[in-house]
C-alpha cells in the first residue's frame, strides 16, 4: 500500500522529486520504490522523461484501481478510530431481571449520555443463560449472580465482583412489623407468601426453610411487578433482592433481615477470558462499577 501511495503522488505531480518532497522521501527512494512496484506487476508505470515522468498505459489502468485501494484503506483506518474513540461500534450487554430494575439502566443512560454514536442492545435472562450467550458471542458483557457455594467457570469466564445483594422482606405498608428495623424469618412464619414457584427451594424463599420452618405459598407470580402489587394490596409478604427493592413502589414497606437470616448473592461481571475486550464493553464497565458503587451504599444505608 505504501508502494501503491508513491505511485499516486508521482502520478498526479509527474514528478518522482515532487512526490519525494510530499511524501518526505529522496527521489532516489520514490525512483526505487517506483521500480519495486513495477516489477511486482511486471510491467513499465511511467516514462521517464527529461523534465519530470508521465503514465504509460500500464499506468493510467492501475492509477483508479490504486485510488479506490488507498480511499478504502483511508477509509478503514477512520473506521478503526471511530471504535476506538466510541463515535461508533455497538454495546451488546445481558443481565438479570433485579440487575435490570435499576442498576443497569442507570450505566446505561450514563453511557448514552456519553456515548450517543455506539448503539447498544440489552438482553435479559437466567444468569446461566446469558453466559452461554456470551460463549455463543451473542453478547459481549454478562451481568450475573449467584451464591458463593455456586461459582462459574472461571477458567472459562472473566468474573469481577460487583456489588454484593442482600435480601429484604416486602410487607403490606400497615403491616405490625412493616416499621421494624430488623426481623428474624421466624417471626413472619405464619404469614402468607408470595413467591415464583411453590418449589421453594428454588427460590429466595429457601432461606425460611433454612430458618426453621416451611412458607405457606399462597400466591406464584413471576415478575417483581406482581409480586410487590400483591404486597401493597395485603395479600402476603415476598422475599425481595436489594438491586429489584430500589424500584420498589412506596404503599410497600422494606424491612432488613438479620444477619443469620439474610441470604446475600454476589453480582459480578462476566466476559470471556478468550475474547478481547471491545472498546464500548470497556468503557462501559467504568460506569457499571460506578453505578454498583452508589447501589452498594444505598444497600449498606438500609440495613444500617
Amino acid at each position: 500500500m505504501a508502494w501503491l501511495e508513491v505511485f499516486r503522488t508521482a502520478a498526479h505531480l509527474g514528478s518522482f522529486t515532487a512526490a519525494g518532497d510530499r511524501l518526505g522521501f529522496t527521489q532516489s527512494a520514490i525512483s526505487r520504490q517506483i521500480s519495486t512496484l513495477e516489477a511486482e506487476f511486471g510491467v513499465v508505470l511511467f516514462d521517464r522523461l527529461a523534465r519530470g515522468v508521465r503514465l504509460t498505459e500500464h499506468g493510467r489502468a492501475l492509477l483508479p484501481h490504486a485510488e479506490a485501494m488507498l480511499d478504502r484503506l483511508d477509509g478503514t483506518r477512520r473506521e478503526l478510530a471511530a471504535l476506538t474513540d466510541l463515535n461508533l461500534g455497538r454495546l451488546r450487554v445481558g443481565a438479570f431481571d433485579s440487575a435490570n430494575a435499576a442498576l443497569v439502566p442507570e450505566a446505561l443512560a450514563a453511557f448514552r449520555t456519553a456515548r450517543p454514536k455506539v448503539a447498544i442492545s440489552l438482553t435479559e435472562g437466567l444468569s446461566a443463560d446469558l453466559l452461554g450467550r456470551l460463549q455463543d458471542g451473542a453478547i459481549d458483557l454478562a451481568v450475573v449472580a449467584g451464591y458463593p457455594e455456586h461459582g462459574y467457570d472461571g477458567e472459562l469466564f472473566d468474573l469481577r465482583p460487583l456489588v454484593q445483594d442482600p435480601v429484604l422482606v416486602a410487607l403490606p405498608r400497615h403491616h405490625p412489623l412493616a416499621s421494624c428495623d430488623r426481623l428474624r424469618l421466624a417471626e413472619l412464619a405464619g404469614e402468607d407468601w408470595i413467591a415464583g414457584s411453590r418449589n421453594t427451594e428454588s427460590t429466595l424463599l429457601a432461606a425460611c426453610v433454612r430458618s426453621g420452618f416451611r412458607p405457606r405459598v399462597e400466591y406464584v407470580v413471576a415478575g417483581w411487578t406482581g409480586k410487590l402489587g400483591l404486597v401493597a394490596a395485603g395479600f402476603g409478604a415476598t422475599l425481595i433482592p436489594s438491586l429489584a427493592a430500589r424500584a420498589a413502589r412506596p404503599d410497600v414497606a422494606l424491612v432488613a433481615l438479620h444477619p443469620e437470616d439474610t441470604p446475600v448473592r454476589l453480582v459480578q461481571t462476566a466476559t470471556l477470558r478468550a475474547r478481547s475486550l471491545p472498546p464500548a464493553t470497556a468503557a462501559f464497565l467504568t460506569l457499571l462499577r460506578e453505578a454498583a458503587e452508589g447501589a452498594q451504599a444505598a444497600t449498606s444505608g438500609r440495613r444500617d
